[in-house]
């Protein structure tokens, strides 16, 4: 029998149970909550609290400022220029297409210009800025802020970029920059360091070499936005730094000359000191305006550039590799004079051609030269007679003494990675790397500078300087650093130099000196044992621009002040047949690609030489005709600037 009584007290006790759990359960949530919001409140107030700001504050890092080149006297032919950009942020963009509708109606974009974007937006990575409009105008920058507030995504950047205002005078002498590619990013920390969107970096020349100079650091803004992305106030700036400004060793007036006269024509012009090996002008024609690069260059722009048949985008100084053709002989006479095989009265006669072991080989001359010496040879460019001499002479002893004088080297020490050494040919190198022997042949067509033989413009401007010297060696420089040396010390160490042979022996003991005594290894010492053979080459060379029957007469100057010596060269760049021969054909007769280049060095003020220069006109034709006369137009302007140069010479030495 069941007791109603107990069964009561039983419901109860489990009810009071339950009751009992249920409000544990609500203690322990409650508690929890409470512990959260605490934790909320005190313990991550912090974290939290930044992440409100970091909703609440924007940063920008800004581009670098580059550094500057200057010119010898402290303008500037690389500068920069403030431009307003348009950045878009793909993954801040809700609505990208309604955003680019907007833009394209705000900037009053072109179909073709939308759908570039569209295209670039395609096939960037998501998390990639897309820049829309790198040069905007100001009218343009003000209308994208004012409507920035429904343009979640975009963003308006104040940017600089580069500006060649001589736009095609420096092209090969700066290179140009362009937007930092991946490999660039990846391969120099500097780059990687400093990198935002858009950011222009050296592609060419020495906007590349001085890269880790040239680029600064960035620049950072800090502002407070509202609820729709736009700036309400600027709450802090930190500024960067700009990079080293680089000074050349040019003179833009001289450069724009060369320019002047190389318009229409390929080739190249270089002018140097003598003593300092400054570069005092280097040109590459054609020529093209880096501008077109700085906001991407149009297709119609660049197919322009090349498909043109003149290579504009090769820099022909330092990498155009041509025969130095007749420009050689004062080596050669220099090399016969200095390992005994001539002296001045060796005489040859010339009757137009020679006939040695079955082959013809002619004078420039129909009719010959009759009997030529020496300095006669020189100063009438005789075929025949370096002919022989280079018979006498051989190969081997040429090939030395044209290494002495900078041929078959690089001139600039890594300044411009596509320059190239040329070649200087020799028995040796013939047999390693065409698997033949040397014959008689070769070495007479290399005595008046063709065969094998390859220079670059730069390469004979060097030669020509250090003729003009006296034989000394110097090294060429396109850039000035502090501390600069005097040209009086520079005479004073040449005029108290010893000769040095160019083999291993010396080679070791000019390290052990740098090690142990510190000695300058641009030691100005002299190539030549006998000086005077250079003086009687200095006087043939007189001749021949100087003296009727001088191969370059057309081009004197009678004013000592500006009186030059030089010798013209011509340097076929296919072989002449005798029908051809017969035909006596004028220059503008022969096919452009068919005709001879053209080629002229010199140096001046004779009486008291100071610089140097080289032409070189590609199928230019005669070397007297199309290239000297504009050596003629070059020293007058030289020399007339010479007194300038020398007072902003001695000011910086001053001020350094």
């Amino acid at each position: 029998m069941i007791n109603r009584g107990d069964s009561g007290f039983n419901k109860l006790k489990t009810i009071n149970r339950r009751m009992f759990i249920i409000s544990a359960a609500k203690a322990i949530v409650f508690t929890g909550i409470i512990t959260r919001l605490f934790s909320l409140q005190i313990n991550d107030n912090k974290k939290y609290l930044t992440l409100s700001d970091k909703n609440r504050l924007r940063e920008w890092r800004l581009p670098p400022v580059r550094g500057e080149f200057l010119d010898y006297y402290g303008n500037t032919v690389a500068g920069n220029i403030k431009v307003y950009q348009l950045h878009v942020i793909p993954e801040q963009v809700e609505n990208f297409k309604y955003l680019m509708i907007r833009l394209k109606d705000i900037l009053n974009l072109s179909n073709k210009e939308f759908s570039k974007i569209i295209k670039k937006k395609n096939s960037q990575k998501t998390w990639e800025t897309l820049i829309v409009s790198e040069n905007l105008s100001w009218d343009e920058f003000s209308k994208v802020n004012f409507y920035l507030h429904e343009l979640v995504g975009a963003k308006p950047v104040l940017s600089v970029a580069r500006s060649y205002p001589f736009n095609d005078n420096y092209t090969h002498v700066l290179g140009y920059v362009s937007q930092a590619s991946e490999n660039d990013i990846l391969n120099n920390e500097k780059i990687k360091k400093n990198h935002v969107p858009g950011l222009r970096v050296g592609k060419k020349g020495l906007e590349k070499t001085y890269e880790d100079f040239l680029i600064g650091t960035n620049g950072v803004q800090r502002y407070e936005v509202n609820a729709y992305g736009k700036r309400i106030n600027q709450l802090d700036y930190i500024e960067g730094t700009k990079g080293k400004n680089i000074r050349l060793t040019i003179d833009t007036e001289i450069q724009k000359l060369c320019n002047k006269l190389m318009m229409g024509k390929s080739g190249s012009i270089s002018v140097m000191d003598i003593f300092s090996g400054e570069i005092v002008a280097m040109h590459s024609s054609p020529s093209f305006d880096p501008n077109l690069f700085l906001y991407g260059i149009s297709h119609k722009d660049w197919n322009s550039i090349i498909k043109d048949p003149l290579k504009p985008l090769i820099n022909k100084t330092v990498s155009g590799l041509y025969s130095p053709g007749s420009t050689l002989k004062p080596i050669v006479a220099l090399s016969a004079l200095e390992n005994n095989i001539i002296n001045t009265d060796f005489r040859v006669r010339c009757t137009g051609k020679i006939e040695m072991y079955g082959q013809t080989y002619h004078c420039w001359k129909e009719k010959g030269h009759g009997v030529v010496n020496l300095r006669n040879a020189i100063k009438q460019s005789c075929d025949t007679y370096f002919y022989e001499v280079a018979r006498k002479l051989g190969v081997d002893r040429l090939s030395q003494t044209s290494l002495k004088f900078g041929l078959g080297k690089t001139v600039f020490e890594k300044t411009y990675e596509d320059e190239k050494k040329g070649l200087v040919p020799n028995t040796k190198w013939k047999r390693n790397k065409i698997g033949k022997g040397w014959v008689l042949g070769e070495t007479l067509i290399t005595g008046i500078g063709q065969g094998y033989i390859q220079v670059t413009p730069i390469q004979l401007c060097l030669m020509t300087a250090q003729l003009a010297n006296g034989g000394h060696r110097i090294y060429p420089k396109i850039t000035i650093k502090q501390n600069e040396e005097s040209i009086e010390n520079i005479k004073i160490k040449m005029e108290n130099s010893e000769f040095l042979e160019d083999d291993n022996k010396t080679q070791s003991l000019l390290k052990v000196g740098e090690e142990l005594f510190n000695i300058d290894k641009n030691k100005h010492f002299k190539l030549f044992k006998n000086q005077e053979n250079i003086r009687i080459v200095m006087d043939a060379m007189f001749g021949s621009t100087n003296e009727i029957r001088g191969t370059s007469y057309r081009s004197r100057i009678e004013d000592p002040k500006y009186q030059f010596a030089g010798k013209t060269g011509t340097a076929q760049v296919k072989r002449i047949t005798a029908k051809q021969r017969e035909l006596d054909l004028e220059t503008s007769q022969i096919p452009y690609e068919d005709r001879d280049h053209a080629l002229y060095i010199a140096f001046g003020p004779y009486e008291n030489p100071r610089y140097a220069l080289s032409i070189i006109v590609e199928h230019g034709g005669s070397g007297s005709v199309t290239a000297a006369p504009m050596a003629k137009k070059l020293f007058k302007m030289i020399i007339d600037r010479h007194e300038l140069r020398e007072l902003t010479r001695k000011k910086n030495l001053i001020s350094t």
